[in-house]
């Protein structure tokens, strides 16, 4: 069988801060569309509070209207957070949670059609029979990416599609897609898993016990760690957090007498990065990277131009599941190369950044079992 992971930056709508050439700009705006939710959700509003979400109003370009930026939209569906008057001055005049009903939207665009054929591509050449996907936007879009786009790419039919919502309001979850024979013998959330300082995981730790056509048990736990944007400490933290309670998760799935166990997903730093280190030191997880039989097809990374700092895409095993690894490798053609001169080699359809399939390679594993 064949094992892959593959990070598709969505497969029909994107939040346009995260779909802009501008990373500066949207990393900006989606830090603020972060800071201004959560001080909507307190209980009362300060006069510093206050000030701030004008501030903010004004650096997403919504003071003078509900949706006049281009990166988000107030929603004020009942009361209102602020009055806008004749005069031009704004003024928030709820005093806290309960005086009006709302939150700050992101909005949203079309995924670039190229691109999203150039994903379908991908998964067809890979030829995955258990697919791990990272940042989709919810199940029913990918049901219409199975059956609507990939047949003319060649991709061919899965027989199992399964997302859980997790944790993240952007629309970009984790998701797994399996062909016929691959059937979902359990599933096991960690949306809610709370550490001394609150919730774990930026979408999930979602854990699938899939038996094979052969009768075996593989457990797959997907996942997608805290990205590098905004305030570096603070994402350094959050990963270590979610690193600790993978090794968690799997350490326990060990005592338990789970032999067959792969960690897969992007988690979004190197190797021997700090905060990655409690999985990858603190557990006998074994990266595919690392098994004789792995091509990383000339690049030590997955993501970006691929050095061996953006090798943040991973297929983590236990040893027994690593002994049965036949064969492993990078699949780049569906990402940018650049083009003085071009890293790899890509699709022809592909001819500007935002035709690509995604800033992610594919990464997968043939296992014997």
């Amino acid at each position: 069988m064949k094992l892959a992971s593959y990070n598709v930056e969505n497969l029909f709508q994107r939040a346009v801060a995260m779909n802009t050439t501008n990373t500066e700009e949207g990393t900006a705006a989606l830090n603020m569309h972060h800071e201004m939710n959560q001080i909507l959700s307190k209980a009362v509003y300060s006069p510093d509070d206050k000030a701030r979400i004008l501030k903010l109003m004004k650096d997403l370009g919504i003071l003078k209207k509900d949706d006049g930026g281009n990166w988000v939209v107030l929603r004020q569906n009942r009361g209102h957070l602020v009055t806008r008057r004749k005069n031009g001055t704004v003024e928030v005049v709820a005093n806290g949670r309960a005086d009006w009903i709302g939150w700050l939207d992101l909005k949203y665009e079309a995924v670039n059609d190229i691109a999203v054929r150039m994903t379908a591509r991908v998964i067809g050449e890979v030829k995955p029979d258990v697919l791990a996907l990272v940042e989709a936007e919810n199940r029913p879009s990918l049901l219409r990416f199975c059956n609507d786009v990939m047949p003319s790419e060649g991709a061919g039919p899965f027989a199992h599609v399964m997302l859980i919502d997790g944790n993240d309001p952007r629309g970009i979850d984790v998701a797994i897609m399996m062909r016929k024979g691959f059937d979902i013998a359990a599933i096991q959330s960690h949306v809610d898993d709370k550490d001394d300082v609150g919730i774990v995981f930026s979408r999930d730790c979602a854990v699938y016990k899939i038996t094979t056509p052969l009768g075996n048990s593989l457990h797959v736990l997907v996942n997608h760690f805290k990205s590098k944007s905004g305030d570096q400490h603070q994402a350094n933290k959050k990963r270590e957090r979610q690193a600790k309670l993978v090794a968690k998760i799997y350490n326990q799935m060990r005592q338990d007498g789970v032999q067959l166990i792969a960690v897969v997903g992007d988690l979004n730093d190197f190797p021997a990065s700090p905060p990655l280190k409690a999985l990858i030191e603190g557990t006998n997880l074994k990266d595919i990277s690392t098994h004789a039989a792995f091509d990383n097809g000339g690049f030590p990374g997955t993501f970006g131009g691929c050095t061996a700092q953006n090798k943040i895409d991973y297929i983590l095993m236990s040893p027994e599941l690593l002994a049965k690894v036949t064969a492993g490798g990078v699949f780049r053609k569906g990402m940018w190369p650049g083009v003085s001169p071009p890293k790899w080699q890509k699709y022809d359809e592909i001819t500007t950044p935002v035709e690509a399939a995604s800033d992610h390679a594919a990464i997968w594993a043939e296992i014997d079992i």
